[in-house]
This record gives structure tokens, C-alpha cells and sequence, in this order.
């Protein structure tokens, strides 16, 4: 599939800007299944300090604001090419060790709801990949997808225990419980392009999980399968914090208004 992608992030500022600094995730993957046919990330408001790869293996960029400006305008937009890969991304590669991806963080640390959802799904399949497909449908039945009951630092305990939230809640859920399984996962976040709309509510977030012979496979939780070819992965992490599209800190500019626009769409293949 050929997908259009224009993400644009927008803050304004109540008082003109004095400092700060911004790490931008928005370039997509290249990886099984996906690839990059053009893609640019630009922006007003700010000037680019550098670029690298982290430890994710994640384009990165870190901007500065510049002094007096009154708003950033980030916009990432480009064309993607997918093939359907049944959620298999294969095998683990990169700098950082797969042993790091059992590592408990502050958003997925797992409480007694986590622990009951694990114990749920337990050890009843004989193969991997049957076993999280059983922990997804596991947690898409006990927690509800809904807007509003959560934010950016809620944690998997909570939204466990609360029974509702959105794809960052359900994906921290997922991984949480496949650690406690003994599973190296990990934090995906990306794009969805949905058949009704070419606006899409906001970027999309699904869980990976490390099986053996398999290596990564995805599982987004709320709509309940792994991902197909609707799907392009940007950047992954332990969880949220360390593939957050945009993230930093900035000091002396109180932020007045922020706007996000999000467009997917399915365009001709090129012969």
C-alpha cells in the first residue's frame, strides 16, 4: 500500500519565547514491510541543533527554539510504502541489547491489576505468538477504549485498574503484563490510517513482543489484531517517553495553544 502522510504539530505561545528544546521523532522506519519513498520534517519557530540516531534506533532530531519566537510549527510529511507482514517485523537488531526490553519502567510497572491480567492468559498456550495473541484479546475485553479517562502520565497500573483508556494505555498494559510472561516488548509509535477519514484523530500507538523464531511481531490492542499494511511504524522505546513524536522542555514561554493534525491517506501505486 501507498500511503500520503501530513502530520503537523502546532504551540503557541503566550509570551515570546526565551529558550528551549524539542527532540522530534516523526520519521517513519525503514524496516520489513515498510519503506520510505519521500519524506521531509521542517519547522518554524526554531533552528536544528543536530541529528542522530538513538538508542531505539530512532531518527532524531533536536531543535531550539528561537529567542522571541511566539509559536513552533512542526511538519512531517512524506509518502510510505507497506506490504502486509501479519504484524511480523523479524528479527531483533541494533545497538541496544534485547535483554533491556524485559526492564520494568515508571509507566509500566506492574501492580495487581497488571498481575491478574497476566494470570488470566498464564501458560495455556503451548507456542509464543498464541499466548500474545491471547494477552491482547485479554486486554481489549477488560479495558475499554475511551477518551478522557487518561493522560500522557498515567501509568499501565492505573489505566489497568481503571478499566478504560486509549492506545498509550492499552499498549502499556500489553507491555507490562508481557514482561511479567517473561517477553521482551516494546512501545510503537506510528500511524493508522482508518478506512472511514482521511483526518485522523491523533498519531496511533501498539505494543511489540519478541517470540522466538518469529522475532518482533505487533500487536495493537485496540482494535484488537496486529498490524497490516494501514500501519507505519515511526519510533519504538520501553514505553511512551522514549517515542513520544515530540518531547523536551523549555523555560520562560507559557504555552497557550496547541494544535495537532494528523492526515493518512491511500494514494495509487507508482507502475
Amino acid at each position: 500500500m501507498r500511503l500520503k502522510i501530513a502530520h503537523l504539530t502546532r504551540y503557541d505561545f503566550a509570551e515570546p519565547a526565551q529558550y528551549g528544546l524539542q527532540q522530534i521523532r516523526l520519521t517513519p522506519k525503514t524496516r520489513r514491510g515498510q519503506s520510505i519513498e519521500d519524506w521531509s520534517v521542517t519547522f518554524e519557530g526554531a533552528r536544528q541543533q543536530v541529528q542522530f540516531v538513538d538508542e531505539f534506533n530512532n531518527q532524531t532530531l533536536l531543535i531550539g527554539l528561537e529567542e522571541g519566537a511566539e509559536f513552533l510549527s512542526i511538519r512531517a510529511e512524506g509518502t510510505v510504502l507497506t506490504d502486509d507482514q501479519s504484524g511480523i517485523v523479524g528479527q531483533h537488531g541494533g545497538w541496544t541489547p534485547l535483554w533491556i526490553y524485559r526492564r520494568k519502567t515508571p509507566l509500566t510497572a506492574p501492580g495487581e491489576a497488571i498481575r491478574q491480567i497476566s494470570q488470566r492468559v498464564g501458560s495455556a498456550f503451548n507456542d509464543e505468538v498464541s499466548r500474545l495473541h491471547a494477552l491482547m484479546m485479554t486486554v481489549a475485553e477488560l479495558v475499554r477504549y475511551e477518551t478522557g479517562t487518561t493522560g500522557v502520565a498515567t501509568t499501565a497500573e492505573e489505566a489497568a485498574a481503571a478499566g478504560s483508556g486509549v492506545c498509550q494505555d492499552h499498549t502499556h498494559i500489553f507491555i507490562s503484563c508481557a514482561r511479567l510472561l517473561g517477553f521482551p516488548a516494546r512501545y510503537v509509535s506510528g500511524y493508522l490510517m482508518m478506512d472511514d477519514r482521511v483526518q485522523q484523530d491523533a498519531s496511533h500507538a501498539w505494543a511489540e513482543a519478541y517470540a522466538e523464531g518469529l522475532g518482533w511481531v505487533g500487536f495493537d490492542v485496540s482494535n484488537a489484531i496486529s498490524p497490516d499494511t494501514r500501519y507505519v511504524a515511526v519510533a519504538t522505546g520501553l514505553d511512551y517517553t522514549d517515542a513520544a513524536p515530540v518531547s523536551g522542555l523549555s523555560f520562560g514561554n507559557a504555552q497557550q495553544g496547541l494544535e495537532v493534525s494528523v492526515q493518512v491517506q491511500q494514494q495509487q501505486q507508482q507502475q
